[in-house]
C-alpha cells in the first residue's frame, strides 16, 4: 500500500502560488510555524479539516479548491 505522504492530497501549494502568497505569509495568518505549512505544501502531513477550512477562509477560496479530486 502506498504511503499517504507520497500522494498529493492537497493543493495548498498551488493555491498559494495562484494567490501570489508564500508559506510564511500563510503561517503568520494561521499562527502556525512555517515548517508546518511547508509540510502541508509538500504533502508530508495533512492539515485537519478545521485547519483546512481556516486556510480556505484566509485564501478566499472554496475548501474544495484545496483538495485534489478523487474522481
Amino acid at each position: 500500500m502506498e504511503k499517504a505522504s507520497k500522494k498529493e492530497l492537497n493543493r495548498i501549494r498551488v493555491v498559494l502560488a495562484e494567490k501570489y502568497r508564500t508559506n510564511k505569509w500563510l503561517a503568520k495568518q494561521l499562527n502556525k510555524t512555517p515548517s508546518t505549512v511547508s509540510k502541508w505544501c509538500n504533502n508530508a502531513i495533512q492539515p485537519s479539516l478545521e485547519t483546512l477550512a481556516e486556510i480556505a477562509k484566509v485564501l478566499d477560496v472554496d475548501i474544495k479548491d484545496l483538495i485534489n479530486s478523487t474522481k
